[in-house]
């Protein structure tokens, strides 16, 4: 841990060294006693985390050093320490920058310290903070998630690349499972916003008359249930990046109200009237292809080209080749890692079955495939009787069964269609033709 360096700024000799005395009562503090302005500013180099800086200095006045350290070194907190009582001097410093403002008196000395304690709290918070922000973009930079060699992948590298490097908004598009949210994320966390919030929403996992609210927060009283002033996912992701998933699955009336937020650069909650500036990147996924959508009248051309930035395409399992070798070989060395089991190798046949599949499931039914292998396997290598593909024969699956009412074949039904669309309700609705209120119903009373 670094050293926690506190600076004493006081003129008057006893109050100064009163001060030190208490404060080196904690072994862990480095403290350095000056009593003028211009000495502190002088040694500013010690870099303190903390300056109790006297109100009256015989060289410069208080105000003044707090102004040229903040200017200098923002981070640095200031505690002022003054005989002056008046309530118009302390909220000036506090205003100013100054984390709190002490009038001399007999409690001074405690609230110092615990003030200083809750300062070094929140240092060691940050530092944490920071620590596992770090991590993240470790474990989610492009290549430790977008796993593979194939030409078609190494393209994915390089626009991901491209694209951390700039703001542009970025647009996705690839079917279920190949990985979308994992790119977006090693965007975020190869870019310069990386140490700001990445905050992801799977458009078609939130019902309409939500989704408004959730994007663009409100007020307290807004509607009824509004309890509290609630912040949205716009707000969360500012100076970050915001990933909105499924986006094709946005009404159009919303879609008018997400290109004004795109062209404007700020957004306003939900029954309020402040305006809140946006400094976000925007990346967009979709497994439907969204200029298809716009020829459809199903989303707003001005929207798709505001949206559209720079286009990745991630490509299915299918056409990758030997990445599906290479990512299993992953897949099966993290699971065994994780669950304290030796390293299993593949055999011949375990490799020409894996390489003979279609995955219509992508990387996601990859890693699935390969953690049931190494549960089942009993041998140091996986063997092809170890690899067991879930596929749904639909011929037999709806086979007139005497034993089945109409409701059950219903439900059957509608089950196929939600693991087909990866619990895509209003995908499912869409292609059943039914209402999207009868499946919200029907997985609230546990029927799906």
């Amino acid at each position: 841990m670094n050293e926690f360096v506190i600076f004493i700024v006081e003129d008057d000799p006893v109050y100064g060294e009163m001060l030190e005395y208490r404060l080196r009562l904690n072994p862990d503090y480095v403290v350095y006693r000056y009593m003028k302005g211009k000495e502190c500013l002088a040694n500013l180099y010690r870099k303190p985390s903390v300056i109790t800086l006297d109100y009256s200095l015989p060289d410069i006045n208080g105000r003044e050093v707090l102004m040229k350290i903040k200017q200098q070194h923002p981070e640095m907190e200031i505690l002022v320490i003054s005989s002056q009582e008046d309530i118009t001097t302390a909220v000036t410093f506090l205003k100013e920058g100054a984390y709190d403002y002490f009038v001399k008196d007999e409690e001074t000395l405690d609230r110092l310290w615990n003030s200083i304690i809750k300062i070094r709290e929140n240092m060691e918070l940050k530092g944490e903070v920071e620590v596992l922000r770090e991590k993240l973009a470790g474990k989610y930079s492009a290549g430790k998630t977008l796993i593979g060699q194939s030409p078609a992948i190494t393209k994915v590298h390089s626009l991901i690349e491209r694209a951390s490097k700039t703001t542009i908004n970025v647009s996705i598009s690839g079917e279920t499972g190949s990985g979308k949210e994992l790119v977006a994320q090693a965007i975020h966390y190869e870019s310069a916003r990386k140490k700001k919030p990445f905050v992801a929403v799977n458009m078609a996992a939130i019902p309409r008359d939500l989704l408004e609210s959730e994007l663009f927060g409100f007020e307290k009283g807004a509607f009824t249930g509004a309890v509290a002033r609630k912040a949205g996912k716009f707000e969360e992701a500012n100076g970050g990046t915001l990933f909105l998933d499924e986006i094709a699955e946005m009404e159009i009336s919303l879609q008018s109200k997400l290109l004004r937020v795109l062209q404007e650069r700020e957004v306003t909650r939900i029954g309020g009237s402040e305006t809140i500036p946006l400094d976000t990147r925007f990346v967009v996924a979709s497994n439907r292809d969204l200029s298809d959508e716009v020829s459809k009248g199903t989303f707003r051309e001005d929207l798709f080209f505001r949206l559209l930035g720079l286009p990745i395409h991630l490509p299915p399992l299918r056409e990758r080749g030997n990445d599906i070798l290479v990512l299993a070989k992953h897949f099966a060395d993290e699971f065994c890692k994780g669950n304290s089991i030796a390293k299993k190798a593949f055999s011949a046949g375990a490799k020409d079955k894996l390489m003979n599949y279609h995955y219509p499931g992508n990387v996601r039914e990859l890693r699935a495939i390969i953690e049931l292998a190494v549960v089942m396997s009993d041998q140091e290598q996986l063997l092809a009787d170890d690899i067991s593909f879930a596929t749904v024969n639909k011929n037999k699956d709806f086979l007139v069964d005497d034993s089945m009412t109409l409701n059950d074949y219903q439900r059957k039904i509608i089950k196929t269609y939600l693991e087909k669309y990866d619990n895509n309700l209003i995908a499912v609705a869409k292609k059943l033709d039914i209402g999207k209120s009868t499946l919200y119903r029907m997985r609230q009373n546990h029927e799906i």
